[in-house]
């Protein structure tokens, strides 16, 4: 059986506590992707790993492809201009290995919709919204 990567890439930030939200969603990935392939995180910038050593990570791991999958909100010059030139390096170090990319999560309308719940959600409380 092929093994199938998934590449959750995010923008990266200096503050370490902004990838939580991005590694409680790699787990619950990981637990719905099974043993059909391994799930990472990867960064732009700010922290590691870079896409490069993700992919890398994957196919030492034996998959023969890996999806990537921007989670950022739109389709900003980042993923327009930064992402596919990043891709196309990882392509070049790995010829044998498919390596497809998603939109962006917020370009999907369910993603927008769960979204949309959430901010209704919050406007039926009465609490006050304290950063951690």
């Amino acid at each position: 059986m092929d093994l199938h990567g998934i590449v959750l890439f995010g923008h990266g930030a200096r503050d370490a506590r902004w990838a939580e939200p991005f590694a409680r969603l790699a787990a619950k990935l990981e637990a719905a992707h099974g043993a059909a392939g391994p799930v990472s995180l990867a960064f732009l910038e700010l922290m590691e790993p870079d896409l490069p050593t993700a992919v890398a990570a994957h196919v030492a791991h034996g998959c023969s492809v890996v999806t990537v999958v921007p989670v950022f909100f739109g389709q900003g010059g980042h993923v327009r201009r930064d992402l596919p030139a990043v891709l196309d390096v990882c392509r070049a170090a790995h010829p044998g290995v498919a390596i497809h990319c998603a939109t962006a999560v917020g370009e999907d309308d369910s993603v927008l919709d769960a979204v949309a719940d959430y901010c209704l959600r919050q406007s039926k409380k009465n609490t006050p919204f304290t950063p951690r």
